[in-house]
């Protein structure tokens, strides 16, 4: 068993729809579920780079994480030094920084300019004529 998380990039409720479908017919899969931040959860006997070859061709995807379904139990919490309330702060920081400025999406399928159509290259056609070419045999 299982657990992939995927991380996916649509705009419409109709992709996430066909990204279900997709998934739900998939080899192996036991549970689907999508959550609010758009992170795809599926959990079975299933190979992950499958599913994401077959999700990508609907939206952009991206490998979240891959590991067994079940979670394993975690320990006491030991108490916390000082120094990881300083990495705690610098990662806050580094999120805050993220959130404000964050990356272009670009899509696999967008085209750069939609306006303006490819040029068709010209066909030049080339012509022989008996006087450039010596080798030539002529019987007249």
């Amino acid at each position: 068993m299982m657990k992939v998380v995927l991380k996916l990039e649509y705009l419409d409720e109709k992709v996430k729809q066909k990204v279900m479908k997709k998934v739900s017919v998939a080899e192996g899969v036991d549970s689907i579920s999508i959550d609010s931040d758009k992170k795809l959860t599926v959990t079975g006997n299933v190979d992950p780079v499958e599913l994401v070859s077959k999700v990508k061709k609907l939206c952009h995807t991206e490998i979240l994480s891959v590991g067994p379904a079940k979670e394993p139990e975690k320990k006491k919490d030991e108490p916390k030094k000082e120094d990881d309330k300083k990495g705690d702060d610098k990662k806050k920081l580094e999120a805050a920084a993220i959130k404000a400025y964050p990356a272009p999406v670009y899509y696999q399928y967008q085209q750069p300019n939609q306006h303006y159509p490819t040029p068709v290259p010209a066909r030049y056609h080339h012509y022989h004529s008996m006087e450039e070419d010596p080798t030539s045999c002529v019987i007249c």
